[in-house]
């Protein structure tokens, strides 16, 4: 038998590298409100080392109920206070000083997207698009014109443009909010359909505790968002209900062209669970969603809807993306066209590689599906020629998720959807 660390252990060693990077943002980040995170996640990151470290030198009684003092998911609860609830607070209201659009990093409250989003929901009111036409602003554009989303990211914006304009209306209406709202709401409704399974402690600590993901909520918060819709419609699509998660996957696609690949993957994992007919119900819902989300801000102006979500993020729209992240595809990009081209190579490698998983081993559980997703948009992350490190965040949260749904799929008493024949 191999050696195997306590798990106590490897959670120290987590919290310590979290804390570590916790305290570099805090010092060196550009950004206000990466550095404010910094700071006050240092203190949640550090209690949870600390206690972390008094639990190794405790002796558990055999057979003694541990009370939630002494259990690891103590740490997990002060990282959620000093990681996300405290900074995502002190810095919604921060931003009540309006010193957000100035083009001074050092000031920023919130993170551009977090602006762009809301004020795409007032173009989507006031004009019937999310997008404004950049060639006729009457001045050259810049990367903060561009709202690089499908029309559904618009709606998290709405709360904004509805009832905003006081104070009090902008703090509680602050983009982060609804994304926050989102995440949370969808977490809940994805454990409810998978049976309310036990979150394990390294779930939670890849989907919550990582750094990326708080910093993500406190500073941004879109891409945790998309990333609960994505959960529920795996959570749907692994407990047999392909219409109801082709919709869902529907918004998701029409929010982040990027979670795409998802498609791919729950679109297998129907067909292996429920055969054709059902992928056939599945592809029809999702069209069906995806055009009824997209076709009426399409037709408004098919010129801005292609700049902005198809042009822009792929490197080819009026002003360059500056998603620059120094990852494998962007450094090797960056050495010329040969590496431009390399990358591309590679990408597409990854994708060939993915399918040919999928069609020699198609996911039968939502475990496995969770798997399927996170590697595929890992490997987009890392290799795309321009992206950003916080994708990453991506690949971590559907990990944590995998462990959720294969507690799910263990369950004693079955979950509707987990029989017996379908766990592989």
């Amino acid at each position: 038998a191999g050696f195997t660390p306590h798990p106590l252990a490897l959670d120290l060693a987590f919290y310590l590298a979290c804390l570590a990077y916790a305290v570099a943002t805090a010092f060196t980040a550009e950004f206000y409100g990466f550095r404010m995170w910094g700071a006050f996640a240092s203190a949640g990151y550090g209690l949870a080392a600390l206690h972390t470290g008094w639990l190794l030198t405790r002796r558990r009684e055999p057979g003694k109920r541990t009370d939630f003092l002494r259990s690891r998911r103590a740490g997990l609860a002060a990282i959620g206070v000093f990681a996300l609830l405290v900074p995502l607070a002190v810095l919604v209201v921060r931003r009540l000083t309006g010193v957000d659009w100035l083009i001074t990093p050092f000031s920023w409250a919130a993170q551009p997207e977090v602006w762009v989003i809301e004020r795409s929901a007032s173009l989507l009111l006031h004009h019937g698009t999310p997008y404004v036409d950049v060639t006729a602003l009457g001045r050259p554009p810049v990367v903060n014109d561009y709202t690089p989303y499908g029309p559904v990211m618009a709606l998290f914006g709405l709360p904004r443009a509805l009832f905003g304009g006081t104070a009090a209306g902008n703090a509680l209406t602050d983009a982060r909010l609804v994304f926050a709202a989102t995440a949370v709401g969808c977490a809940w409704l994805t454990l409810r359909l998978l049976g309310r399974p036990r979150v394990p402690v390294r779930a939670a600590q890849l989907a919550m505790a990582c750094p990326l993901t708080a910093l993500t909520w406190s500073v941004a918060g879109p891409d945790l968002a998309i990333l609960g819709l994505l959960l529920v419609a795996g959570a749907l699509a692994a407990t047999d209900r392909p219409v109801a998660s082709a919709i869902m996957l529907g918004l998701v696609v029409s929010a982040k062209l990027i979670v795409a690949p998802a498609l791919v993957v729950l679109a297998m994992l129907v067909l292996t669970r429920l055969g054709g007919r059902a992928l056939a119900r599945f592809a029809a819902a999702f069209l069906a969603a995806a055009a009824l989300l997209n076709v009426p801000v399409l037709l408004v102006d098919p010129g801005a809807f292609v700049e902005h979500v198809l042009k822009f993020p792929a490197g080819l729209g009026v002003v360059t993306s500056p998603a620059a992240s120094p990852l494998p595809g962007y450094l090797l990009a960056s050495t010329g066209p040969a590496g431009k081209a390399s990358a591309f190579l590679l990408l597409g490698a990854a994708a060939v590689a993915i399918l040919v998983w999928l069609v020699r081993r198609p996911p039968a559980t939502g475990s496995a599906a969770m798997l399927a997703i996170a590697a595929g948009l890992g490997a987009f992350t890392l290799l795309t020629p321009a992206t950003r490190y916080g994708y990453l965040v991506y690949p971590l949260v559907l990990l944590g998720a995998m462990l959720c749904f294969r507690r799910a799929e263990a369950l004693p008493a079955p979950v509707p959807g987990f029989t017996s024949s379908s766990r592989g």
